[in-house]
């Protein structure tokens, strides 16, 4: 077993080099670019959807800031009220005498899913650019500009933002901000080789013509905003990221809210998966490389979870049994020989893995130019990765089982 062991370990190494090499070597040549705005050379003409339900704490907020963007051709806002039971829709109507551009609209019906409500929206909309931004979310008044000018390149279908955090309250929201910003730059990233595999649902704009052509979001899959993306990336479309583009949105801070939004998240990731498996290896960069590289961090992730679990497991069985026999014949329990302080090469091995990770999370956070990564400290970071990161494989996994059995509810 050991042998397989350093087989694992020597694998993992190699493709923890692989991609940090590769993830470096793409931000370096681009890293002129990395915060670039492009300039606006047409003013397109940009409608953004709202999709909202027992949002009347916040759903004020969010008109407001988009009332208040820097764009000026920003001809609609379109809210869409799914059918709440509190005052949403009451407040929001409300700015429809503050500024004209404000539309309120309700569905016939629940829905029951952000994508009914987003289509719903969408038929109101008549201008080039759709965009759409969570009923949590708080786009910066220059996010929008900061989008429009990918738009220039006609085989651009879609541009995403950064997504930061807004309300890190407690250890579980931090680590989320972590999360978020390195997620961030590995997007970016991914940009400069069209693979971008998701437009984020706190604020995306879509050339409306393209969306149309994809026939909106999915009513089957319940992240919209990933098969969107892949389904806008199969027809030949560009998927930009804007770093500058800054929109805050508010996390879980209670495990259990968390661990159903991500539950969620991955049992679409794998509903999208199935849907484009046959694109594997062809149709561009879906099959050249989103799609083999979503599946590989997945079996990756699981693979390692398991490995790590077995070793516990095991240290803890030997342990016992240990033990047991020492007590039965009535010999110590540990004595100063089973104090092994030789390395091992799987310790070394190891050790190497967890220095990359912690030298790609520290770059990936740094890049963000963010104050708060001060004041977040090592702590929070070390805690983002040894116990956060290791907590996500058990969650994809239980995903995996709730997509056999066709889970629907969370």
């Amino acid at each position: 077993m050991p042998e397989v062991l350093t087989v694992i370990y020597l694998v993992y190494m190699f493709l923890a080099i692989y991609f940090l090499s590769l993830f470096l070597l793409i931000y370096f040549q681009n890293r002129k670019q990395f915060y670039e705005i492009p300039k606006i050379e047409k003013n397109f003409s940009l409608g953004i959807v709202i999709p909202c339900f027992n949002a009347e704490k916040q759903i004020g907020e969010t008109i407001q800031k988009l009332i208040n963007s820097e764009y000026k051709n920003l001809k609609q806002i379109v809210v869409v009220d799914d059918c709440s039971t509190d005052n949403t829709f009451k407040i929001a109507k409300s700015f429809e005498k503050i500024d004209k551009r404000v539309l309120v609209v309700q569905t016939p019906q629940n829905t029951g899913r952000a994508a009914g409500a987003k289509n719903f929206g969408a038929k109101f909309i008549k201008t080039e650019l759709i965009g759409f931004t969570d009923d949590d979310s708080r786009p910066k008044s220059d996010a929008i500009p900061c989008m429009i000018g990918y738009f220039n390149d006609e085989k651009v279908g879609g541009v995403t933002s950064r997504v930061l955090v807004q309300n890190k309250e407690n250890l579980l929201s931090k680590f989320q901000a972590v999360e978020y910003k390195v997620i961030a730059f590995a997007r970016k990233i991914l940009g400069f080789i069209d693979s971008i595999y998701v437009t984020n649902g706190p604020l995306s704009i879509y050339r409306k013509s393209v969306f149309d052509e994809v026939n909106g979001f999915s009513m089957t899959n319940w992240t919209e905003d990933i098969e969107i993306t892949w389904h806008i990336v199969s027809k030949g479309y560009g998927i930009r990221m804007a770093i500058p583009a800054m929109v805050y949105t508010i996390v879980p801070t209670k495990f259990k809210q968390w661990f159903r939004q991500r539950l969620r998240w991955n049992v679409g990731g794998i509903q999208t998966i199935n849907s484009y498996k046959k694109s594997f290896m062809k149709n561009g960069m879906l099959g050249l490389f989103i799609l083999p590289y979503f599946v590989l961090s997945w079996a990756l992730a699981i693979f390692g979870f398991c490995v790590l679990v077995y070793r516990i497991i095991r240290m803890i069985a030997l342990r016992y049994l240990g033990t047991k026999m020492s007590i039965e014949a009535q010999t110590a329990i540990l004595s100063f020989n089973d104090l092994n302080f030789y390395p091992s090469i799987l310790v070394f091995f190891g050790i190497v893995i967890l220095v990359f990770s912690i030298f790609y999370n520290v770059f990936a956070l740094l890049r963000s130019r963010e104050k708060e990564f001060k004041n977040e400290g090592i702590f929070t970071l070390f805690g983002y990765m040894i116990f956060y990161l290791t907590v996500y494989p058990a969650i994809l996994i239980m995903s995996i089982i709730n997509f056999i059995k066709g889970k629907d509810k969370w």
